[in-house]
């Protein structure tokens, strides 16, 4: 089910080669985001060559445990008021006009729970980026900034109890108790997935890239 979905980004590749854009993929905590984006990725990559597509994912713009602490947001980490989302509109600009020098971009490491810094690259020659996150059809600012910046933005659909049991699934892999896990995919991660479920109409289309693996 995921081959057209590369066909489709291929098509977003601008022909001139001094020209970069980017395709954003929106959805749901666990919907398959980070799966698709790495997909889309390797799938330009081989009928392209290396480095054509560049990957940024939104999470590494998490704020790191110590300013969750400082501003009392430690326990609600995942909504949209945890992260530097100015600072990711900011890079994703970057990227747009930032194409005579690689730019480095973080990513989030779910086994240290820290933002890392220069996780990834995006080369000079790299054409397409595509980077993905769960509020990048959100409708307030700096979010909604985006949509003015994606040449696409795809929603990212997946089955609420499919998402569910993977959310569990992570925190259970991360190190908590199986009712700790439980206890959090209730009180952050569904109300966080029913908010971005309130942005899907502000995408270009809806996808359903199906069970490639986890998000």
């Amino acid at each position: 089910m995921s081959e057209p979905l590369v066909a489709d980004a291929l098509a977003l590749v601008p022909a001139d080669g001094a020209r970069r854009a980017v395709l954003g993929l929106a959805g749901a905590p666990a919907a398959g985001k980070s799966t698709l984006a790495r997909h889309l990725v390797a799938g330009i990559e081989r009928e392209l060559g290396p480095g054509v597509a560049g990957y940024l994912p939104m999470d590494g713009f998490h704020l790191s445990n110590a300013q969750l602490d400082r501003l009392g947001r430690r326990d609600r980490k995942g909504a949209p008021d945890t992260f530097d989302a100015h600072g990711y509109v900011a890079l994703v600009r970057r990227l747009l006009t930032e194409t005579d020098h690689p730019v480095y971009v973080p990513d989030y490491d779910r086994q240290l729970h820290e933002p890392v810094a220069a996780r990834h690259v995006v080369a000079p020659h790299t054409r397409l980026v595509v980077t993905e996150g769960n509020y990048l059809a959100g409708d307030e600012e700096p979010w909604s900034l985006l949509r003015g910046l994606f040449t696409q933005l795809w929603y990212v659909e997946a089955d609420d109890e499919l998402r569910e049991r993977r959310l569990h699934r992570r925190q259970v892999s991360g190190g908590v108790t199986d009712e700790a896990a439980r206890e959090w995919v209730e009180r952050s991660d569904r109300p966080n997935g029913e908010l971005v479920k309130r942005f899907r109409d502000n995408c270009t289309r809806v996808v359903h890239p199906g069970r490639l693996a986890e998000d």
